[in-house]
């Protein structure tokens, strides 16, 4: 497979939103780890530009990136074990090491929990009970890893089993065309709405059947589209009526928002609809956003195979540095918007500390979802030029001799 760099562009914009929508999560009046003394009640306004499709665009980008991965690996086995290694083992030290702290701020801030990190972290957190309704340990944020090794595996299944050679063709008559674009907003609508009622997931593994509903086949759709041209052409052609569907959806849900504010509930009616036009809005913004990236972004650019790689890093880390960051800054009494601007540069600089010290040390790159280099293999094209940016040599000189990583 020829690599998309598009995809590539997307799915770091995409972990780029996630990261600024876990930030402004502190500021909303919504549920979180940590909270802001002054909630801003318009920020959920907001929030709801990106809120029905994040989560959706990046399982369609794993499961395209998976088609690949799948094509270079030898077998199904050996896919099955290269993906478990790059997502399990980041996962379980994300729960032992990067949560605690999470969940120790959110006791201590929202719970009234009196001891230290230290006792909680020796006495309480692995007592696989909860305290004050907060269960411990948890995976709080990396639910999303979880899940995604659930359907790696599931995929891995079904590759086992014998299949057509036209199956890729069926799926590319299925959703050519219009289908694209209608198909599988129809899908969600049924499944999520129409069926069942879905507000949020449970981030329950086990008890989240309808997310998987959803979420599931977002990822064989990515799957599927990898070797799609049919399908892809279908979403340049229509990305310009699905931006305008996905803006539609989302005046009309942020009008219910602002007609009931805060914990006020609409008539259920009203809810219904509100659910209709977040669902719509989910795969028409997912489907503008792949066009895009097809039409405008397949191209490659120096800087791309550093910020590729460290968007995982980024991913493990981010919210610890969020939660951390604001504890830090509630005792100062600042506004809501000076936390805001502090904690958005703090969580940006925390983020590539991390992943900047921890690709150098050979033991923790797999830890934080990094390959390891071999021994002696000389530092990764993206390396060199992030220490010619430190020599006065930057990337934007040299990106006429950049050339794509063999990822």
């Amino acid at each position: 497979m020829t690599r998309h760099y598009g995809m590539d562009w997307l799915r770091i914009g995409a972990f780029a939103v996630l990261i600024l929508y876990h930030t402004a999560m502190v500021f909303t009046p919504w549920g979180f780890h940590v909270k802001t003394a002054q909630p801003v009640e318009w920020l959920s306004v907001a929030m709801l530009v990106s809120n029905p499709w994040r989560l959706t665009l990046l399982f369609v980008v794993s499961g395209y990136a998976s088609r690949a991965l799948f094509a270079k690996s030898g077998g199904v086995g050996h896919f099955l074990t290269s993906r478990a290694s790059r997502l399990l083992v980041p996962l379980a030290f994300g729960v032992v090491v990067m949560v605690p702290p999470q969940s120790w701020v959110e006791l201590v801030t929202q719970h009234g929990y009196a001891q230290n990190f230290g006792y909680f972290l020796l006495n309480d957190y692995f007592r696989f009970a909860a305290i004050d309704g907060v269960g411990l340990p948890t995976w709080n944020h990396l639910w999303f890893v979880g899940y995604l090794f659930a359907y790696t595996a599931a995929l891995s299944l079904l590759l086992l089993v014998p299949r057509p050679a036209a199956l890729q063709a069926s799926f590319d008559r299925a959703f050519g065309g219009w289908r694209a674009l209608v198909l599988p907003a129809v899908y969600l609508v049924l499944s999520q709405v129409v069926i069942f009622h879905r507000w949020t997931d449970t981030q329950d593994l086990v008890h989240d059947g309808i997310a998987h509903l959803a979420y599931f086949p977002a990822f064989l759709f990515g799957f599927g589209l990898a070797r799609s041209a049919p399908v892809m052409a279908a979403f340049v052609r229509w990305w310009k009526p699905a931006a305008a569907l996905a803006v539609a959806s989302y005046a009309f849900g942020a009008g219910v928002e602002i007609a009931y504010p805060g914990s006020q509930v609409p008539p259920q009616w009203l809810g219904d609809q509100m659910l209709v036009a977040h669902q719509l809005q989910c795969w028409a913004a997912v489907a503008a956003l792949i066009g895009l990236a097809e039409r405008y972004f397949n191209r490659d650019a120096a800087i791309r195979p550093m910020l590729t790689e460290a968007v995982f890093p980024f991913y493990l880390i981010h919210q610890t540095v969020i939660v951390l960051g604001e504890y830090a800054l509630q005792p100062l009494g600042l506004s809501a918007a000076a936390e805001f601007a502090i904690l958005v540069p703090v969580t940006v600089v925390g983020c590539w500390a991390f992943y900047l010290a921890g690709r150098e040390v050979g033991w923790l790159r797999p830890l934080i979802g990094l390959r390891r280099r071999a021994a002696g293999a000389t530092a990764p094209r993206h390396v060199q030029l992030f220490q010619s940016l430190v020599a006065g040599d930057p990337w934007w000189r040299r990106r006429d001799r950049a050339q794509p990583d063999p990822a």
